[in-house]
């Protein structure tokens, strides 16, 4: 029989001071996968202040466990509805509730304890709505949903992507990682990757800016050499009308010349 958070409330003591009781990472390999998943996951939810993520923290949950000492945390969990705050441990009693989403890494040491017992614990003690292990050495990823008083596995979509109703996000393989997926399958950037992808988008703004700017002055030069060949066209065109207006008095001086030889009885024509 499974006890709740309420429950356990009242029969254990405060223990605001319990401190995390986790050994190391298995390897650097499970430290690195760890530290990807708690950094994403706080990047894209840097607006919320209202969820926990612990990271190889102890969760503590029974009066046994405080004895024996004989459960340890998971690698990695969530716990939605809380404040956004640093934690030593996880305290169920102090707390109210359990985790909503717990996420173990496999390792030779610890991987037939997260596919039974732990699977066993979360879906029966936590009642802990999804679950899903990952090794990092092979890649294996699987994923259970609570549905009624078991799990049932996540079947994957058409690209190997496990949907997560806690997260509304997927989780899949990406480069031989663990990594998590918005709901239109799209990969979720690292802060370093989500800065690079800025830094680039700059770069690219800035280029673009800068192929405005040439244009915009190449096209003020066309636009002076436009106007200085239509300046130099109307004073062309002035030219020519002053031109013809020094023939037209020429020939009307001419006319008048004939006018008088002809008045004194002189052909023009034949001088």
């Amino acid at each position: 029989m499974s006890i709740t958070a309420e429950q356990l409330a009242a029969i254990m003591p405060a223990a605001t001071e319990l401190l995390s009781d986790e050994p190391e990472m298995e390897s650097s390999l499970h430290a690195l996968q760890l530290r990807l998943l708690v950094n994403i996951l706080e990047w894209h939810w840097r607006d919320r202040g209202d969820f926990f993520i612990g990271a190889n923290l102890t969760i503590y949950f029974s009066r046994e466990q405080l004895k024996t000492h004989d459960f340890r945390g998971p690698d990695f969990f969530l716990v939605n509805g809380v404040e956004r705050r640093h934690r030593n441990s996880w305290v169920v009693w102090e707390e109210g509730k359990f985790p909503d989403l717990i996420i173990e890494l496999l390792s030779d040491s610890t991987a037939a304890i997260d596919r039974e017992i732990k699977k066993e614990i979360y879906e029966r003690r936590f009642r802990t709505p999804e679950y899903f292990w990952f090794s990092p050495q092979t890649c294996e990823i699987k994923g259970f949903r609570l549905n009624g008083d078991a799990y049932h596995e996540i079947t994957p979509d058409k690209q190997g992507l496990l949907w997560s109703q806690v997260l509304n996000l997927h989780l899949g393989v990406h480069d031989q990682f663990l990594r998590f997926f918005n709901p239109g399958g799209e990969l979720l950037a690292t802060p370093e990757e989500a800065a690079e992808a800025a830094i680039k988008r700059a770069e690219e703004a800035e280029k673009l800016a800068d192929l405005v700017t040439q244009a915009a002055r190449h096209a003020e030069q066309a636009a002076n050499k436009a106007e200085q060949a239509h300046q130099l066209a109307e004073q062309e065109a002035q030219r020519v009308i002053q031109a013809l207006q020094l023939a037209e008095k020429e020939s009307q001086r001419a006319e008048r010349l004939a006018g008088k030889l002809r008045e004194l009885g002189i052909d023009p024509n034949n001088i």
